[in-house]
Parts: structure tokens; sequence; C-alpha cells
């Protein structure tokens, strides 16, 4: 790792941060023989390697997550402040979560999902983030007691929903979105017991529900039990509810993930 010269701030590479300058150290103070040879570095972007560096994230992410226990994760938008409504949901729903025993699981960066680990974290409960390393925009909120960083979003939405007894879902962008969808398609598709996948905001997602219904399901392409999949309210209550209801009757099964 260098220092980037436009910003003066370390690089950072994967989950290994070295503050700058340490590295030529750190080199100089290893065995000679071992470095005295040209630097090579373009087998790095090779396909294997980069097979290796997925895995390491899988069993690294596996690791630490294992032991949370029952968890539910929480997504929306990274774009809004304290005190906006969709973060203040997300605040009594983790806090909820938390009173009922549960983690609560987010992708550990800003908006909605730092008012969700912040409503675990004072009610008592555990709160975990999974990062994602992006350009901008996503860094870790300051309340998760696990942080878990990731360079892919695949091995991140693994753990999702391999570690969650269900999902709440507050309105958002595109990745919110992602991820809600390929949940709901694991579920469709039997890839993972059914669990519940709850929608809080009507004003978002009533009229998303409504398209579903008209044109996928008015053409075939989706069944009104499939869509039922989803269930949408604004009462973060009845959004924890439904997920308390549902634990220990069925849920994922890790395994199959």
């Amino acid at each position: 790792m260098t220092k980037d010269d436009r910003t003066g701030r370390p690089e950072r590479a994967g989950r290994l941060q070295i503050r700058a300058g340490e590295a030529r150290d750190r080199v100089g103070q290893a065995d000679a023989g071992l470095f005295d040879a040209p630097q090579r570095t373009d087998f790095l972007h090779t396909d294997p390697w980069r097979a290796l560096r997925i895995l390491a994230e899988f069993v690294e992410g596996f690791d630490a997550m294992a032991r949370i226990g029952p968890a539910v994760c929480v997504f929306g938008s990274a774009r809004v402040a304290p005190g906006h409504p969709h973060y203040e949901l997300a605040r009594q729903v983790g806090s909820g979560l938390a009173r009922a025993g549960l983690a609560t699981i987010t992708g550990g960066g800003p908006g909605a999902m730092e008012g969700a680990n912040r409503g675990a974290r004072e009610a008592g409960g555990l709160s975990v983030g999974c990062n994602i390393e992006l350009p901008n925009e996503q860094h870790a909120n300051p309340y998760l007691d696990l942080a878990i960083d990731f360079r892919y979003f695949f091995v991140r939405k693994t753990m999702f929903v391999k570690y969650a007894e269900g999902f709440v879902v507050l309105p958002g962008g595109f990745g919110t979105l992602d991820e809600l969808f390929e949940a709901v398609t694991l579920i469709q598709t039997g890839k993972v017991h059914r669990f519940p996948v709850v929608l809080i905001g009507t004003a978002t997602w009533a009229p998303l529900i409504d398209w579903l219904r008209s044109d996928a399901i008015g053409d075939g392409r989706l069944r009104e039990e499939e869509l039922a999949l989803l269930h949408v309210t604004d009462d973060p209550d009845e959004a924890v509810d439904r997920i308390v209801a549902s634990v220990g009757r069925g849920g994922v099964d890790p395994d199959a993930i």
C-alpha cells in the first residue's frame, strides 16, 4: 500500500490498511533474499488469484457471522440523515428487533442503515454491519458492534441471506431494490426456505406492488401467491411483530446457502 498522491491518505486494499510509509519499512525489515527479486504484481489481477480473494472473503465472513444468533436484515437508503422519517423508522425497527432478542444486520453504512444499527445499539441488541468498499458515500457508521468489510457485492449479499431470519426494507435506491429482489427471488425459487420480507412505507412500495399486480401478474409472468411474499406496512412495530412471529417456524436454512 502506498500514499495516494492526490489525497495524502493511505490507500486501501481489501480489509487491510497500512498507514503511509509503513509498507516500505516492513519490506526493509523482511528477509532480504526474499525481496531482492524484481517485484511483479500482475498476478494479483489474474482470475485464479481473484478466486482466492473471493474465497477468503467468504471464509472470513462466515467465521465472523456464524455466532451472531437469530438476526434480521434491515435495508434502506444511505442518503437520509438523522431526523429524516426513514432514518427514524429504521431506528424504531432496530430497537424493536433488539427488544425481541434479535440482532440487526445492515449494510453498515450511513442513512437508514445507521438508523437501524443505532436503534439496536440503544436498545441493548447486537448491531452488525456488512460494509462494502465503494469510491464514495459508503462508510461504516459508528453504531456497530461487529463490522465486516467486503470487496465483492455477491459475497456480502450471501451473508445477508445466510444469517437472516427475515428482511425489513425501507425506501431506497438501486442497491436497496437489488437486495430486495434478490432475496424474494431466492424465496420464490426455493433456494432458501420462506422467510418474511416486510416493506415499510406504503407511499413508496404500494405503486410498485400495484405495477407488479397489473403488469407482471396480468401478463402471466408472476403469480399472486408469489407477490404475497411481500408485506407492506407503515408501522415499524407491525414489521417487527411479523418477523418475530416467523422466527422458529422455518426461516432460512443456513446450510442451504
